[in-house]
């Protein structure tokens, strides 16, 4: 259950950050934060990451449900007692949400966290999409540790030697 509620804060602080550009900027405008590096810039986006796929609505609804759908089996099935699996999840699941809300209700994703990595222009993001980007990272690490413990019990039975007397 505490995973789920990690995903609803995702979700809420997604939606409330969102809202908040969406009422007190117009669209374009940008405000400093740190000179030459980080900026809220309010930025509407109708497809996917870097802003492949525009106008695709109807694919990423069926895309979106599926991702969420396979999140929470997993969530259910397998990640059950694996924190680290589980939180990479969570996050995934609460930023998978978070800007599925926006392609229902808004027709469109709001962007607005721009950065500036050693002079090149990222692209804009907002926290569904840092979310699923941290997600994705947790999982990485997830299965990197997970195969070297694999790796490790798998050595340790080859090397382990059962004698018996009868």
């Amino acid at each position: 259950m505490f995973y789920y509620l990690v995903a609803l804060v995702v979700i809420g602080l997604d939606q409330l950050t969102k809202w908040l550009v969406v009422k007190k900027m117009q669209e374009g405008e940008s405000i400093e934060i740190i000179q030459n590096v980080f900026y809220l810039t309010s930025h509407r986006n109708q497809g996917a990451a870097w802003g492949i796929l525009q106008g695709q609505m109807w694919f990423f609804y069926i895309i979106t449900l599926v991702v969420i759908v396979g999140i929470v089996y997993y969530m259910q099935v397998h990640a059950k007692g694996k924190a680290l699996f589980s939180i990479s999840l969570a996050f995934m699941l609460g930023g998978a949400i978070g800007n599925f809300i926006d392609r229902i209700f808004r027709k469109e994703v709001v962007d607005f966290l721009n950065t500036y990595i050693f002079s090149y222009d990222f692209p804009i993001f907002n926290i569904a999409d840092a979310a699923l980007t941290i997600g994705v990272a947790l999982l990485i690490i997830y299965m990197y540790l997970d195969e070297r413990k694999a790796k490790k019990e798998k050595q340790n039975g080859s090397n382990s030697t059962y004698h018996t007397t009868e």
